[in-house]
């Protein structure tokens, strides 16, 4: 038995390399963040698979207050969206 794709809310699927954008946390706002899928994974410790998926930002963000970091992390599939393949200086 093959292993069902990962895709977002719109159907788009999932996979290394794709552009996504997700909500992230800046104190106490809410912002998008532009991140680069590295890898797929799986979380069962709470007794329920739940996919996770480990980004690389872009540094590409909403708001005017810029990222301090751009290191690896990693957000459950849910929380997200595909924007499109990224641009050559992405990959």
């Amino acid at each position: 038995m093959a292993k069902a794709r990962l895709t977002d809310y719109t159907g788009a699927e999932i996979r290394p390399g794709v552009l996504i954008s997700y909500a992230t946390r800046q104190g106490n706002l809410v912002r998008l963040s532009e991140a680069v899928v590295l890898e797929l994974k799986s979380d069962k410790s709470s007794g329920v698979v739940v996919p996770m998926v480990k980004v690389r930002p872009t540094g590409r963000d909403s708001g005017f207050i810029a990222r301090k970091t751009r290191a690896v992390q990693t957000v459950s599939a849910n929380r997200l969206v595909v924007i499109g393949e990224p641009s050559e200086g992405e990959k």
